[in-house]
């Protein structure tokens, strides 16, 4: 099984490329292109031996967003130059996590921060995406792109469920373009600060341990999700996510509760 990161400055993918090189370690990359380097760099692709040889070579020595299950790019890197726009709300993407989706492992997880804030932009995407969620609280933006639970923080972007690592890049322009282009159009748009509807509440269960082990007061963890998601539970109350063995489950479960609007602003920023 081959395993792949990336890296928040291309500084840091230079490190590790010139690493391998000078040891004599395998390894594959993928470059962000044209198309996608605002949002990315580039990334590499290690099987499992060669990524303990770098290991024992120079340890710890470079700043990457984590290592994940590489399954081949799901599509193409485009070829043209990326548009730009006089009122950029977004700037550049930096990737600062890749984790297995708690969701669904064999998907990744992935945490951007962006170089500008979208904020000003949350009343307008609000106003034209009727599947979003919006939270002015926070301020934040949750929306459903296909299978894929996305929550724009105003300069952070939490993403579940991308295919890969150039599924994530792509999913980021995506982002990028939406919030700029809605802004530019925002003199023909009614901004909405309506609270509208929110994620489906499998969601949320999705992001609990699945043990039913009662300890909220509900009899299985679906019907905690359930009750959560209508308002008549709180996120702290699933125990075992806080302070028992599923702790590792707890950063994606606050990101979804804190898109939703069950966690405020200082409570998410204390435990993401």
């Amino acid at each position: 099984m081959k395993i792949v990161t990336t890296f928040p400055r291309r500084s840091e993918y230079e490190k590790m490329a010139a690493s391998l090189t000078h040891h004599g370690i395998p390894f594959e990359e993928i470059d962000a292109g044209i198309a996608y380097g605002r949002v990315g760099v580039a990334a590499i692709i290690l099987d499992a031996e060669a990524r303990s040889q770098l290991a024992a070579a120079d340890g710890s020595s470079f700043l990457c967003a984590g290592w994940v299950d590489h399954h081949g790019p799901s599509s193409a890197i485009p070829s043209e130059q990326p548009p730009s726009f006089v009122e950029d709300l977004f700037g550049d993407a930096v990737v600062m996590v890749l984790a297995p989706c708690t969701a669904d492992p064999k998907k990744i997880r992935v945490i951007a921060h962006t170089t500008k804030d979208m904020s000003p932009a949350f009343p307008y995407l609000n106003a034209t995406m009727r599947e979003g969620c919006y939270n002015p609280d926070g301020p934040l933006f949750t929306f459903m792109d296909c299978y894929r639970m996305i929550t724009l923080y105003p300069q952070r972007i939490a993403a579940a469920k991308a295919d890969d690592i150039v599924d994530a890049w792509r999913m980021l322009e995506k982002i990028r373009r939406r919030v700029n282009e809605v802004y530019a159009d925002r003199a023909s748009l009614q901004p909405s600060y309506e609270t509208r509807k929110k994620p489906p509440a499998l969601e949320i269960y999705r992001r609990l341990p699945g043990t039913n082990c009662r300890e909220c007061g509900e009899k299985t963890c679906m019907a905690f999700a359930l009750q959560l998601w209508n308002g008549n539970q709180k996120p702290e109350s699933c125990a075992p996510l806080f302070s028992g063995e599923h702790q590792h489950l707890r950063s994606a479960y606050i990101e979804i509760c804190a898109g939703l609007g069950f966690l405020d602003l200082d409570a998410r920023e204390e435990n993401v």
